[in-house]
């Protein structure tokens, strides 16, 4: 099997395990934190949940081509990992139960903030320009035995709206 198949099944097994256990980090008061915006930018992160000094944020316009590949962005920040991270995202416009992985970035957790950018195509639903959520998490899958488990360093939840372009 080639690398690419390879990664693409992988982030697509932690895509669905990020909108799987979700709803369970939500309500975890530990991972809880307030809302925040950057002045002067147009990134604003909306109930992040993430450990002590790890953030990710969504930026608040996506982009939409001609072709329906659609082009998230914002920033992270992690620390302290023993396996490869990445940043994960998924988009509903439509129906909010009804979420598309968008992409995956191969993140470095070095303690300072980095972009990240995910491009993909959804299929089953035609997106247009407009209001749309996304939700962006910093996953890494740790070695534990034989199977590295998903462990999750930050996740974002943001109204963004998709521009053609």
């Amino acid at each position: 099997m080639s690398v690419r198949p390879a990664l693409a099944a992988v982030l697509g097994g932690a895509a669905l395990l990020t909108l799987a256990t979700a709803p369970a980090h939500a309500s975890s008061p530990a991972l809880a934190a307030g809302s925040a915006h950057v002045a002067g930018s147009a990134r604003i992160a909306v109930p992040v949940h993430a450990a002590p000094g790890e953030s990710v944020t969504v930026d608040t316009v996506g982009r939409l081509a001609a072709d329906g590949t659609v082009t998230l962005t914002g920033t992270y920040r992690c620390t302290g990992n023993t396996g490869p991270v990445f940043v994960t995202s998924a988009l509903s416009q439509r129906d909010p139960r009804v979420r598309h992985g968008i992409g995956g970035t191969v993140a470095r957790c070095d303690g300072t903030t980095h972009t990240w950018s995910n491009s993909g195509q959804v299929s089953g639903e035609t997106l247009t320009p407009g209001m749309a959520h996304v939700q962006a998490t910093v996953m890494e899958l740790r070695p534990v035995g034989l199977v590295p488990l998903p462990v999750f360093h930050a996740t974002a939840d943001q109204d963004v709206t998709l521009v053609q372009g």
